[in-house]
């Protein structure tokens, strides 16, 4: 099975909750995009509007390669909004005025439509058929692939030596470990990072301009010192100018981890699953029937210090899954950091796709001799389509 073999092959529709005032400091626009970032679109409304790109706020990023139909708010201070904008692979019209940007509370849900290519007879007959089951049973709610760029394939996660006060160990995460979302020159960067750790000013020449790393290896730089206090305090303040958006990233992915690791061992005590999902490099139970005593309604929480788990069972999974980390449930607070947390909060087991359907099979014209099928469905926000379609073709 494949997907995204075009972007008209996914679409995704942003359905926000939008709360328009006859004036307002912010301009709302319905924003369609093809083939580019949601942050290129940001600099080129900045640019078409002559404001900074802090004054252009999407409440969500958005696939590159995909159809995107998502909203915008951008800080006009009284000046008159354009009614249309366009660039390249974006176009954009004026919906109304708002007292404040939008935030990711105000997206409700997603709604997607993506074709599924290069499909058997026996493939279209299976997507069918769970199609059906997953409307009746739903699917587990985990995190996918898209909230772990920042994993590190064989090594501790950043922010797990953040949890664990490591204050070097997580700088050297930052600057010298390949995390997998990692561009190329990057990972350029990280390898001469590794190979000279300390040389502060070669890794300052070295790193990509521009790029947060220089502002952490100025301060390293300019800070040199061999008492192991001063040192100890000087790597968390370097810790502390990384970008808060990026510390948060990073704590959410390893929080998100653990999540799914806790879901999973719990609908493992189901019994024996009938099939498994892949997420970054893990493998997690899929159901195709739940038993009749089990709840659907259970909620999860989100690890963090004060996280409380119902249930012994639980309970003892969450404190297990932490002691396979060297962690306990009190360390999950970011006690080194001054502006980045843990979220708190609970996260629904089980996730139902509202009105998934699948089209009859039509001739897959790019792919002669095989079959495609459109699915469509609609997501709660922070819910993941690829997830859906993971389930679909497992």
């Amino acid at each position: 099975m494949r997907y995204k073999e075009r972007p008209e092959d996914f679409v995704v529709e942003e359905r926000a909750r939008l709360h328009l005032v006859p004036r307002g400091d912010f301009a709302v626009y319905r924003v369609r995009k093809r083939g580019v970032t949601t942050l290129d679109v940001q600099a080129q409304v900045a640019r078409a509007l002559g404001v900074g790109k802090s004054d252009v706020v999407f409440p969500a990023l958005k696939d590159k390669d995909a159809v995107a139909v998502q909203h915008v708010a951008v800080r006009i201070a009284g000046a008159v909004p354009s009614p249309q904008l366009s660039g390249e692979g974006f176009e954009a019209r004026f919906l109304g005025h708002s007292p404040r940007p939008l935030t990711p509370g105000d997206i409700a849900a997603n709604r997607f439509t993506i074709v599924l290519r290069d499909l058997s007879a026996q493939d279209v007959a299976r997507v069918h058929a769970r199609s059906a089951q997953m409307a009746r049973s739903g699917l587990p709610n985990y995190f996918d692939e898209q909230r772990f760029g920042s994993l590190a394939p064989g090594e501790d996660h950043i922010a797990k030596r953040v949890l664990q006060r490591d204050a070097e160990g997580a700088l050297r995460a930052y600057l010298a470990q390949p995390f997998v979302g990692d561009p190329a020159p990057v990972r350029k960067f990280k390898a001469f990072a590794a190979g000279h750790w300390g040389d502060w000013d070669a890794l300052f020449e070295a790193a990509p301009r521009p790029s947060n790393f220089r502002s952490v290896l100025t301060y390293l730089r300019d800070h040199p010192t061999g008492d192991p206090l001063e040192r100890a305090m000087h790597h968390r303040k370097a810790l502390n100018l990384i970008t808060q958006r990026l510390l948060s990233i990073y704590l959410s992915a390893y929080q998100s981890m653990l999540w799914n690791r806790i879901a999973g061992r719990y609908l493992e005590a189901l019994g024996r699953p009938s099939r498994r999902v892949e997420i970054a490099g893990e493998q997690f139970p899929l159901y195709d029937e739940w038993p009749s005593q089990f709840d659907r309604g259970v909620a999860i929480p989100l690890p963090n210090h004060q996280a409380s788990y119902a249930g012994p069972d639980l309970a003892a999974i969450a404190i297990h899954v932490l002691e396979e980390e060297g962690l306990e449930l009190d360390d999950l607070k970011a006690r080194i950091l001054k502006r980045a947390y843990l979220p708190k909060g609970k996260r629904a087991l089980l996730l139902f796709p509202e009105g998934l359907s699948c089209s009859p099979s039509e001739p897959d014209e790019r792919f002669p001799g095989r079959h495609r099928v459109t699915a469509a469905f609609t997501l709660p926000r922070g819910s993941y389509a690829t997830l859906v379609l993971k389930a679909l073709g497992a």
